[in-house]
């Protein structure tokens, strides 16, 4: 395998990725695993995995990322991969409203963005985003409006590159469909700001 040298400007840029499994005492390892580590060694970016099961668990990892990471601050993108649709996501079982996960947040992702894998559908009401983005303080929400087959990592994979380079959302997006037009309306790939 080549590991490809990236530019020391990027080296604070990193992916924080909660993902809901259904038991983590039982789960194997996650499909994503492949994913992370090419990012970090083919593209250079840090990335921090933390599967979760329960509602109380994604708290946990949610109030552990907020107060007690030292490395909060230097994460671009909070990545999430939960089942659901629409503005919920699904744990253990339950759905919870993007409002409620909002308010878990609380002002606290200043110049973020949150991106929701393909696993949730992402179709959002301005009212819906905009309230999100207000409670969060987020620079902006991403995802998918549609169901894939395969698992939205070989988009993401070029988002989070993108995401790294323009700091603008408009920008960013503008140059994702310029450079992969296909791959994002076929997944109906979404950023709202």
């Amino acid at each position: 395998m080549d590991v490809k040298l990236y530019d020391e400007e990027f080296d604070d840029f990193k992916i924080f990725c909660l993902e809901g499994v259904d038991d983590i005492e039982t789960e194997e390892t996650s499909k994503l695993f492949p994913f992370f580590e090419h990012l970090a060694l083919n593209k250079g970016i840090t990335n921090v995995y933390q599967p979760c099961d329960s509602f109380e668990g994604f708290e946990e990892s949610i109030s552990n990322l907020l107060f007690h990471d030292k490395n909060f601050r230097e994460y671009q993108i909070i990545y999430l991969v939960f089942n659901g649709q629409d503005h919920n996501i699904e744990i253990d079982g339950y759905y919870y409203s993007l409002e409620e996960i909002s308010e878990l947040f609380q002002g606290r992702l200043t110049d973020k963005i949150i991106h929701f894998s393909n696993t949730k559908c992402l179709d959002l009401e301005e009212e819906t985003f905009q309230y999100f983005l207000d409670v969060t303080g987020a620079k902006a929400v991403s995802g998918y409006v549609k169901n894939a087959p395969i698992l939205s990592t070989i988009l993401d994979q070029h988002f989070f590159e993108l995401a790294r380079e323009f700091d603008d959302p408009v920008e960013l997006v503008e140059t994702l469909f310029e450079k992969h037009y296909n791959l994002c309306v076929k997944m109906g790939f979404r950023l709202y700001y």
